[in-house]
């Protein structure tokens, strides 16, 4: 796959790079509007113009890649479906533990659907305890929690053993496949619990994703799919999560606000976060970075000039007005 040195090819995707003339513009209007639609996760018709000038304070993410010595994602979804900026946003990453952001919202929408309740209690025993589960863990007397207290456990702090009890209530990592299949996905997979999903060998399709499909599945449960109740319950999961705060969180322009679900499998650093502009634009943001060869906190560091780079582009574009 050849990688492009901007966002995607910038221009081509969101992207209409300084002034058009009057018979671009007519050429323009007579595009299909955006729909909103994720499942092709195609490119809907240009929504934003962006200034050269603009263009040319963008920092390329290849750089920021051949400065980690791995291999870097990036994929911007915003409320309406369009993928606005990408950087070998259709490559297969490791979810790790990314995949726990649409394991809670498939128990919303299960609830949503009557298939159970967030009150519903899950029995465990000591054996259901791996090493990192730190709600759970201090559960084991009471052997019980509730579904809507894993799912939180799930995203706020990353607890492997929630989600572990979670997935045979969705039918195992075949069914949150299934899940996400039904909400748009076609990409990505989960085919194992925690821990072996971590595992990572490069080349393995195994519980993987691509930026693009990760923040178009998310920006479509959210945006779309999920009713406001469910939605904002997970936005508050999401705000909650502890894991965060050195990645994309740290590269917040001022005046955004973040809420995340990260994933760490020792050669890989991700995170997946629902971002809000000053203005009250929701976006998803999907920053996965592969086998780096600095250190963790560097790794962390990438990840939040990445984000600093993609909300600071789209915070100085400017609406196209074709809604």
């Amino acid at each position: 796959m050849i990688r492009s040195n901007r966002w995607a090819a910038l221009a081509m995707i969101l992207l209409l790079t300084g002034p058009a003339s009057a018979a671009s513009k007519k050429k323009a209007v007579k595009q299909p509007a955006p729909t909103g639609n994720l499942e092709s996760l195609l490119p809907p018709a240009p929504r934003y113009l962006v200034p050269q000038s603009v263009l040319s304070e963008v920092r390329n993410p290849k750089t920021i890649e051949e400065e980690t010595g791995g291999r870097l994602g990036v994929a911007l979804v915003d409320s309406k479906g369009a993928l606005l900026l990408g950087f070998n946003r259709d490559e297969r990453f490791a979810m790790c533990s990314t995949f726990k952001a649409p394991l809670a919202a498939a128990v919303l929408l299960g609830v949503e659907g009557g298939k159970f309740g967030l009150e519903g209690e899950i029995p465990f025993s000591k054996t259901d305890i791996l090493d990192y589960a730190p709600v759970v863990k201090k559960n084991l007397k009471r052997g019980r929690m509730s579904m809507g207290e894993l799912a939180k456990a799930a995203v706020e702090v990353s607890d492997n053993s929630a989600a572990n009890l979670l997935l045979p209530m969705l039918g195992g990592p075949e069914g949150l496949t299934a899940f996400m299949r039904a909400h748009g996905d076609t990409m990505t997979r989960l085919d194992r619990t925690e821990p072996a999903l971590n595992e990572n060998v490069e080349g393995d399709p195994q519980d993987t994703t691509t930026p693009a499909a990760m923040a178009g599945l998310m920006g479509r449960l959210i945006f779309r799919d999920m009713k406001a109740e469910s939605a904002d319950k997970l936005r508050g999961w999401l705000n909650a999560s502890t894991t965060g705060d050195k990645r994309i969180k740290a590269g917040l322009p001022e005046g955004w606000t973040s809420g995340s679900k990260t994933g760490s499998c020792g050669t890989a650093y991700n995170d997946v976060a629902l971002v809000k502009s000053p203005a009250g634009d929701e976006y998803i943001l999907a920053v996965y970075l592969d086998r780096p060869t600095v250190d963790a906190k560097a790794a962390e560091a990438a990840i939040a000039e990445t984000a600093r780079a993609a909300l600071d582009f789209v915070g100085k574009a400017q609406k196209s007005g074709l809604e």
